[in-house]
């Protein structure tokens, strides 16, 4: 029997206690500006404004726009993050791969790279990105390859940093360069290459 829990977003990305009207109300001015506008275009005064807040409740609960951004968008579309246990790997990164690239489309692509873009030249920025967006779905998938070490579809002397780089810095190339699809063609082909180093690995 497939055994699913998940990882809530909501726990990594809650501060100091707010007005949960309020905090509500900006993260939906938020999403609506994001619909509407575009990440560039929106301004945190469009924000507070639609909200019905002062620009200076804004700036009491989050550092810049982009941090803004980054809460709606997570809290939107990934309170959870799935950590599926068929007890087969390939099931488990079959269901983790396929939510995970579900999430991404011609709307949310955009403000990926915009929010990526972003933290690569706002150092505040970018280690809430890496903490809230990056790790937490790092963590989620080095769960199931540990598993699978522990349970013996992986070699004990698997290199999971290694194997998330490959699989991560797969899906950000073609989030970043645009060049080829996020397809369940290669969903399937990450899958191939993690099973085919695991086959490879020592007994």
């Amino acid at each position: 029997m497939t055994e699913q829990k998940f990882i809530d977003m909501r726990a990594v990305t809650q501060g100091r206690r707010r007005s949960d009207k309020s905090h509500k109300a900006i993260l939906q001015a938020a999403l609506d500006l994001l619909e509407q506008e575009g990440y560039r275009a929106m301004t945190i005064e469009a924000i507070a404004a639609r909200a019905g807040v002062g620009k200076q409740t804004i700036y009491r609960w989050w550092s810049s726009k982009a941090a803004v951004v980054l809460e709606a968008f997570t809290s939107n579309t990934a309170f959870q993050i799935p950590l599926p246990a068929t007890g087969s790997l390939r099931a488990d990164l079959e269901q983790f791969l396929a939510a995970s690239l579900h999430t991404l489309t011609e709307r949310t692509e955009p403000i990926l790279r915009s929010l990526m873009s972003e933290a690569l030249v706002d150092t505040e920025f970018g280690a809430q990105f890496r903490h809230i967006f990056i790790q937490a779905r790092r963590d989620a998938l080095g769960e199931l390859l540990k598993r699978a070490v522990q349970l013996g579809e992986l070699a004990s002397d698997t290199d999971i940093n290694f194997l998330l780089d490959l699989v991560y810095g797969a899906i950000w190339y073609r989030i970043l360069i645009q060049h080829a699809p996020l397809d369940e063609k290669f969903m399937l082909q990450l899958i191939d290459m993690i099973m085919r180093y695991s086959a490879h690995q020592p007994s």
